[in-house]
């Protein structure tokens, strides 16, 4: 037997894949007499109340891992994150069903719920950490906004098409100003997200990196940087810019930044654990999901 006694469930809202996915889920753990707990928007949302009585606990989202020691999540990458970054100070572990796109997060497919769950609570899985940044905004040296990212921290323009100023820092060394749409800063869960459409390399999960990818720069000879994981990476948002621009967390959270202030990016200390079924192989996800090619034929 494993050590997951209480599941946590967390299912995409407004999906009825999604939805119809969870009601297979629950129905295996009350096979298998496993207790399972309900985030509370899952329990409000969640259309067939025979499945779950009165006696059914629900809890925040934030709240979630110190009722349940395994938190599977039924929805695409995006609900994955949003999870990793509520979650991820618990030390409660994630696991992905997937029913959005792409799912680089999510392992198990809906058709494979019974058999692949059944699996990881019989103790057959494999247990990855991934970290995730800490971003914190100052204006004029006074912290004003704060947050977190599993995928990326991206300086954007906004809502507005134009350039944006700023000079990039890292360990306080002075590295380049630039004139471009924004930098995205990535872990190496988010090298296969926003990072790779712009042009940045890919990161094996297990890499201590950190992927700077310059977003439409002005110049031809800016390229894609790798750092190490435990850089202190700065963006100081260039004093003439005729902008406010925004400073998004994994595509999710928004704070506004504006000229003169500092953008402070490091590795987050508590480091967030995703549970994989044991056939898990990163490389074939990539060839997967991003259509690579196969074994040549003879």
């Amino acid at each position: 037997m494993s050590e997951f006694t209480t599941i946590g469930l967390i299912v995409r809202r407004n999906s009825d894949r999604a939805l119809y996915s969870l009601k297979r889920l629950i129905r295996f753990l009350q096979s298998r007499g496993r207790a399972f707990v309900l985030e509370q928007e899952t329990a409000e949302h969640f259309p067939d109340k025979d499945l779950i009585n009165d006696a059914t606990h629900t809890v925040s989202l934030e709240e979630l891992g110190s009722h349940c020691d395994l938190v599977i999540v039924v929805g695409g990458d995006g609900s994955m994150l949003s999870g990793a970054r509520a979650l991820v100070d618990s030390g409660v572990p994630l696991l992905g069903v997937n029913r959005g796109r792409l799912g680089f997060l999510t392992d198990i497919t809906p058709e494979d719920i019974e058999e692949k769950v059944g699996e990881v609570l019989a103790g057959e899985y494999v247990e990855e950490q991934r970290f995730l940044l800490d971003m914190s905004v100052y204006h004029r040296g006074q912290l004003v906004s704060a947050g977190d990212a599993l995928n990326d921290v991206v300086l954007h323009p906004g809502e507005f098409i134009r350039m944006l100023e700023f000079e990039l820092y890292v360990d306080g060394h002075f590295v380049t100003s630039q004139r471009s749409d924004g930098m995205i800063v990535s872990t190496p869960t988010g090298s296969t997200a926003y990072a790779l459409s712009g042009g940045g390399p890919i990161l094996h999960p297990r890499l201590d990196a950190i992927g700077l990818v310059p977003m439409n720069p002005h110049t031809l000879s800016s390229r894609p940087m790798v750092v190490p994981g435990d850089s202190e990476i700065k963006i100081l948002v260039g004093e003439h810019n005729n902008t406010n621009p925004q400073v998004t967390c994994d595509g999710q959270m928004h704070f506004m930044a504006h000229p003169g202030d500092e953008v402070l990016i490091r590795k987050k200390p508590k480091l967030l654990k995703l549970i994989h079924p044991v056939n898990h192989n990163f490389y074939e996800r990539c060839r997967s999901k991003l259509g690579w090619g196969g074994h040549l034929l003879d």
